[in-house]
Order: C-alpha cells, then structure tokens, then sequence
C-alpha cells in the first residue's frame, strides 16, 4: 500500500469534510468491489491453473487413475480427487 498525500489528490473541500471526522491520520480507502481483481488474475496464475485442471480432467475421463494423475502432476490425490469431481 502506497501513501499519497490527501493535497496532491483531492479537493480542498473534501479535504475539509474529511478532517471533521480524522485529522494527521493513515486513512485507509478500499478499492471499490468492482475493481478488485481475483487471484492470479494479474500474474496469469488462474488461467494457467485452469489449463491443468482441465488436462487433469479429460486424463481421467480418458482412462488415467486418480493415483497416477496425482503422481504425473506432483498432486496429493485428494487434490487431483477435488478436481475431478468438481463441476
């Protein structure tokens, strides 16, 4: 988190309005929901973990043993179990 000078950004009347309830202060302001991103969303993590659940999925539809998915993949088999039977 980066500290930014209420001055540099806001107007002198929000700043007035604002001192009426903490003054010389951190003052945390959260990002609004919308603009949250989901986890791996920004470093491609999520799309790459998507990519190997489905791999894992259409190998055991084809055939491959929870056991050997697990070991093919470096998985416990109750995470390779969690992804094959979710959806």
């Amino acid at each position: 988190m980066t500290y930014v000078n209420a001055h540099n950004v806001l107007p002198e009347e929000l700043i007035v309005e604002i001192q009426k309830y903490v003054q010389g202060e951190t003052l945390y302001i959260p990002k609004q929901e919308d603009k949250f991103k989901k986890w791996g969303e920004t470093s491609g993590n999520r799309k790459r973990l998507d990519r190997r659940n489905a791999s894992i999925r259409e190998n055991f539809v084809q055939g491959a043993t929870i056991e050997e998915l697990a070991d093919h993949n470096h998985l416990a088999v109750d995470t390779i179990k969690k992804i094959v039977y979710s959806h």
